[in-house]
């Protein structure tokens, strides 16, 4: 008969109240702090009776504008917790000079790799993927994505990764190893504790989800666009989320094959990247930034869309350029894969190569700039309004060209030798993506906001939130260039050179700054939720829109379009406003199928992530019974036949005849006024 000792094993694993974060006083209050907003989630949901509610109407629906909007949530949550530890790394080193602080060095390093982990998988990607399901369908004319469970799957495969991530605050330790993961500083020998494990299977299930994603995205492109909407009508935010799904198709699969080997490495003793019994851990260099520079124009592609959708909107002007647009786009999509060795110059392969992937690495600047000229022709004699999206815009072409300049130099291998492992590195990185992808993602959160909720979002706050971005993203990164080139090494807990001190202040300095960014956007948030009435748009259109989307109802019906639209020309709304058939009386209505609510996406996420809870903790009872919970929700999934339900045709007319009949009553908004109270949604029809 097994002893308490002996059972303790098969039911928990190692887990053990070891494992509790009380190695750190802000470890600690981090974990206090999830577990009790979490707990008080959970209570005011009971206590408001909203179980069911969440349930039928988001946990389980497979509408993609539910599905878009529950990514970003994830995203947001991440954000918040990114950004935090961010500021402390930043308050950490801004004390740093000849100083321990009050960060150890293992708790700093926990810090950068968990800030670098959620802002790359569990931010950015939840982000862009939210706003291309939330609007890529209604800016093509089609109703749903092609793959609706396939959509919920990935969803929850997302919210299981980032789920793990959460956990590891409270349970356990994350990484040391950064977000790139490399070994030996994730091997076993060198790191056997559950850290490692959180990374590998928090990344492989957003990987998954990825993939999928990329498979669903492209299509519903090819297969579901609406009549007359040719590849060259689409909006440009379509073309870069086309390119964005292909090289998500190709690129995330090494990530995973890479994790995948690194987790055979630690549970099986098997030798792919250990220095002993033949392994090589340049194969996982190699394989991580296969997936890894693609990864970047995964973050930044979507952002240009949002961009051009942005200033052509604003601006009152058909884009600028918009076929070198489109190609530019693809070729930025295609360089991407041959330049994965500019990530390492330094670790020993020849002079030779080194210049093949430099110039590769130089030649992507060329589509890049044709898009930042397109922009600013697109806005020339244009009558541009400031509004928080375009300022967003504006802030992104100044900062970006700058990151861009940047990583022009460190294509140089010459260059990339005096500043490698610098926070040189730090600052251009940082100074691509956020520019380049937080700006244009809060940019179209505030610009489809009203598409998603029914009011647009308090606009002064938005410019609070705006400043506060800008000035904390100056602050906190463009002294890390100097820094750099002074000699700083990037993650670093202390130092003893005076001469980055000043530097370290300011920086410190620009953490504040982005804190009270994302206060901001929490006080965007409530402020327009209790004015909602005075920033409701119903007649579904407050910026003068140009495509498809903006000539439904604020929100969107479940099934978007009551007729499914024909065009015959692009920014079609636009043509449609000026021709005088935006808004027809008499439509010939359908029945319309949507897809059921289902709880596979469900079950499998959380399965999925129970068991690599389990297997990080080696309970292996656990592992097994979520890898199976998983595949049964997808065999009995095969056995549903009925799964659409259909809304009469009667029931469409009623509500959208009831639409048009609003927007005929409503006032028609001049651009000037599109912030004010008396914008309802109804904008005028002519261009500038």
């Amino acid at each position: 008969m097994p002893t308490t000792e002996g059972w303790w094993p098969l039911v928990l694993g190692r887990l053990s109240y070891d494992a509790l974060p009380f190695y750190s006083g802000i470890a600690t209050a981090a974990a206090s702090l999830v577990v009790v907003g979490a707990i008080t989630v959970a209570a005011l949901l009971t206590w408001l009776g909203r179980w069911g509610w969440l349930w039928r109407e988001w946990l389980t629906s497979l509408d993609h504008k539910k599905i878009g909007i529950m990514y970003v949530v994830i995203a947001m949550v991440m954000l918040s917790r990114a950004v935090i530890e961010g500021s402390l790394m930043r308050a950490q080193q801004a004390i740093a000079f000849d100083n321990p602080g009050y960060l150890e060095p293992e708790h700093f390093a926990q810090l950068f790799s968990t800030h670098g982990s959620i802002m790359v998988f569990f931010m950015a990607m939840p982000f862009l993927t939210g706003i291309i399901n939330f609007a890529l369908p209604m800016q093509i004319g089609a109703r749903e994505v092609s793959f609706p469970l396939l959509n919920s799957i990935s969803l929850w495969l997302t919210a299981g990764g980032a789920g793990l991530m959460m956990v590891s605050l409270v349970i356990g330790k994350f990484s040391t190893g950064g977000w790139s993961g490399y070994p030996p500083y994730t091997d076993a020998t060198y790191n056997p504790g559950v850290g490692p494990d959180y990374w590998i299977f928090a990344v492989t299930l957003g990987s998954l989800a990825s993939t999928m994603t990329g498979i669903n995205v492209a299509v519903t492109i090819y297969k579901k666009r609406c009549g007359g909407m040719n590849p060259f009508r689409m909006p440009l935010f379509c073309w870069t989320a086309l390119c964005t799904s292909v090289l998500m198709i190709f690129a995330m699969p090494p990530l995973t094959v890479a994790t995948g080997l690194l987790a055979l490495d630690r549970y099986l003793g098997a030798h792919f990247f250990t220095n002993d019994g033949g392994g090589n851990m340049m194969n996982f260099a190699n394989l991580f930034w296969l997936f890894g520079h693609p990864e970047v124009y995964i973050l930044i592609l979507p952002a240009f869309g949002v961009y051009s959708q942005v200033i052509s909107n604003f601006s009152s002007k058909i884009l600028y350029g918009y076929d070198s647009l489109i190609i530019a786009t693809m070729c930025i999509a295609v360089l991407s894969f041959t330049v994965w060795v500019h990530h390492f110059f330094t670790m020993g392969q020849s002079a030779d190569l080194n210049a093949v992937f430099g110039v590769a690495t130089m030649t992507i600047g060329i589509p890049t700039g044709v898009k930042i000229f397109d922009w600013i022709l697109t806005m020339s004699w244009g009558r541009v309004r400031f509004t928080v999206p375009m300022l967003y815009a504006l802030a992104f072409m100044v900062l970006f060209t700058i990151g861009g300049l940047t990583g022009i130099l460190l294509a140089n291998p010459a260059i990339d030798f005096q500043v490698h492992n610098s926070v040189f590195l730090v600052a251009h990185f940082h100074n691509m993506l956020i520019p380049g992808l937080l700006y244009g993602m809060i940019a179209a959160y505030t610009y489809w906001f009203p598409k998603a909720f029914g009011f647009r979002l308090d606009e002064w706050w938005g410019r609070v939130a705006f400043g506060c971005w800008v000035t904390g993203f100056c602050l906190a990164f463009l002294p890390l260039y100097p820094l750099g080139l002074m000699g700083m090494p990037r993650r670093t807990q202390e130092f003893f050179e005076p001469a980055y001190l000043p530097f370290t202040i300011v920086a410190g300095i620009g953490a504040l700054f982005l804190l009270a960014a994302l206060a901001s956007l929490v006080v965007q948030l409530v402020v327009s939720i209790r004015r909602r009435a005075s920033l409701a748009v119903p007649g579904g259109d407050p910026w003068n829109g140009r495509t498809l989307e903006w000539g439904i109802p604020c929100p969107a019906p479940e099934y978007n379009f009551a007729v499914l639209p024909i065009v015959d020309a692009r920014d079609a709304f636009h043509a449609a406003k000026e021709n005088g058939t935006a808004y027809p009386t008499h439509r010939f209505y359908s029945d319309i199928e949507v897809p059921k609510n289902s709880m596979t996406g469900v079950v499998f996420g959380i399965s999925l992530a129970a068991a690599a809870f389990g297997l990080v903790w080696y309970i292996w009872w656990l592992a097994a019974l979520g890898v199976l919970t998983a595949v049964g929700a997808v065999v009995a999934r095969s056995f549903v036949l009925d799964t659409m339900r259909i809304i009469p045709a009667e029931e469409v007319r009623h509500q959208d005849q009831a639409w048009l009949a609003l927007v005929r009553t409503l006032p028609c908004t001049d651009r000037a006024a599109e912030t004010m109270p008396e914008n309802q949604g109804l904008a005028e029809a002519a261009a500038a």
